[in-house]
């Protein structure tokens, strides 16, 4: 009874991951459309590919054997990132702006080669699974502290503009059902970085319901309208911070590389 349960949250969390992974394509659209990047940012999708990256070469099985699902969901992650970045090459708004998205995407390539050529040439068998799933669980949790930046703006600006519901609504699923799976898995790989998401993502779900009614940027009471108008333009200047939004939503994905090297493993 217990396989079938983690099997059930493990296929919840991978469904709900892929959504994730898609969850984007929005604001692409809009990139592609203005033919500029503006002034989002291309960091959360350099570190989400980063995870996909360890996390599908995690679930190989010289890795980690009987773990397939890990390398599909995560590779399929890997190439859909992979994808955003040619796109945010392609209109980055400036010279300045694509040389530092080379220069993020040399440091992704420069840690996962690492943690390869580690695992392959020093490590072998336990160890080589526990420092490729230590690596991934790392950054997860660093990723888990992009909502701090989206809610610290929701509460200065009173505003849910900037945190969509269903985005904050999956982060919590997903994590909640990784973290239930850990537990009945008694895996802290799994407990400690989904636990935090789910976390997070239940305090953006109060705060979407506590802002719900205030859809747009609102300036603090108090302030004169020139003031009000200076805090409506802030808040708009910061419409990169839905790209953080999207990043913790998309890490719940990467977690898959502890997750569901369980769903196989336990069924062995």
């Amino acid at each position: 009874m217990e396989h079938i349960a983690r099997f059930f949250f493990g296929v919840s969390g991978n469904v709900i991951a892929l959504f994730l992974f898609l969850s984007p394509v929005v604001t692409f659209w809009r990139i592609i459309r203005k033919r500029s990047t503006e002034d989002f940012s291309g960091v959360p999708y350099n570190m989400t590919l980063l995870n996909c990256l360890l996390s599908a070469w995690y679930g190989l099985p010289f890795v980690s054997p009987n773990n397939i699902l890990v390398s599909t969901i995560n590779g399929t992650g890997s190439v859909i990132e992979a994808i955003y970045m040619v796109i945010f090459l392609i209109f980055a708004v400036d010279r300045r702006a694509r040389l530092r998205m080379l220069g993020l995407l040399s440091i992704v390539a420069s840690i996962f080669t690492t943690v390869v050529l580690v695992s392959l040439l020093a490590l072998h068998g336990n160890a080589r699974k526990v420092f490729c799933g230590l690596a991934a669980t790392i950054f997860s949790i660093c990723m888990y502290a992009s909502p701090l930046s989206i809610m610290r703006l929701v509460i200065k600006t009173k505003s849910v503009e900037f945190m969509p519901f269903l985005l904050s609504l999956a982060v919590f699923l997903c994590g909640t059902s990784w973290f239930i799976y850990g537990l009945l898995g008694r895996d802290p790989f799994v407990i400690i970085p989904n636990g935090c998401g789910s976390f997070l993502g239940l305090v953006q779900l109060i705060l979407y319901f506590i802002y719900r009614k205030n859809k747009g940027p609102a300036a603090p009471a108090g302030k004169g309208e020139d003031a009000a108008a200076a805090d409506v333009e802030d808040a708009k200047k910061v419409a990169a911070a839905v790209e953080l939004a999207d990043a913790t939503t998309k890490k719940a994905a990467a977690d898959t590389v502890v997750g569901d090297s369980k769903i196989v493993t336990s069924q062995v």
